[in-house]
């Protein structure tokens, strides 16, 4: 059974959806606040975290750069669930490391359907970090580190390829630039924001008339075009 922890101060929010949760075959976990959501979240390692940002003392952007700066927690999808609604807040909650953002008031059965997209998004990444991915018509080999246009070998660098395979698992999903920053740190490179755009600039490049497939989205990141 999949663990999903809310983080919600308002106790009649949070057991609508802890309600809604258990119907749909969750387990839950409730907390109240951002100290024990880092807690709660370390000591039991939830499949999906739904995160308030104004929280006490911590607030849920906070939280969510802290969870995504801890190895145990990195890869969990947090969804931000919150009454703010400004466009600079959204981006902020998806460059801290948010992969959805839903705004209060939200209808359950929509709210259910997000976290069910985020818990089988997950689930592909994992699968697919082994497989052969063709999309646009790019193949990538995760295994050989190869890129393939038309069978003929596209070179990247290592943070490149890294890049280009984190948009295309999941196309037309927007990835802000500290999002592909955590996916392909620590593979030697200084990765910084402005750094991600010369990447993509590389990629595209590369790729030459598929690099149209990679688009900017204006004061947030970069998504892969779906097919």
């Amino acid at each position: 059974m999949e663990k999903i922890l809310i983080v919600e101060d308002d106790n009649d929010i949070r057991e609508l959806i802890a309600f809604n949760l258990e119907m749909s075959g969750f387990e839950v976990l409730k907390c109240e606040n951002g100290e024990d959501a880092l807690d709660m979240a370390l000591e039991t390692t939830p499949n999906l975290i739904l995160l308030d940002i104004m929280l006490p003392a911590i607030d849920g952007f906070e939280v969510c750069s802290q969870m995504k700066k801890k190895s145990r927690l990195k890869d969990i999808p947090i969804i931000m669930l919150t009454a703010r609604t400004d466009d600079e807040d959204i981006i902020h909650g998806l460059e801290t490391g948010a992969d959805d953002y839903i705004t209060k008031p939200f209808q359950p059965k929509i709210l259910m359907a997000r976290i069910k997209t985020a818990l089988r998004r997950k689930s592909d990444n994992t699968k697919s970090e082994k497989k052969i991915l063709n999309i646009n018509g790019i193949n990538i080999d995760h295994d050989r580190h190869e890129v393939k246009l038309h069978e003929e070998n596209i070179h990247l660098s290592v943070t490149e390829f890294s890049i280009l395979e984190y948009l295309a698992q999941n196309p037309g999903f927007v990835y802000s630039r500290n999002q592909i920053i955590d996916r392909v740190k620590g593979n030697g490179y200084a990765v910084t924001e402005r750094s991600v755009d010369v990447q993509i600039l590389g990629i595209r490049k590369k790729l030459g008339d598929h690099g149209k497939f990679i688009e900017t989205v204006r004061g947030i990141g970069y998504r892969m075009v779906s097919p």
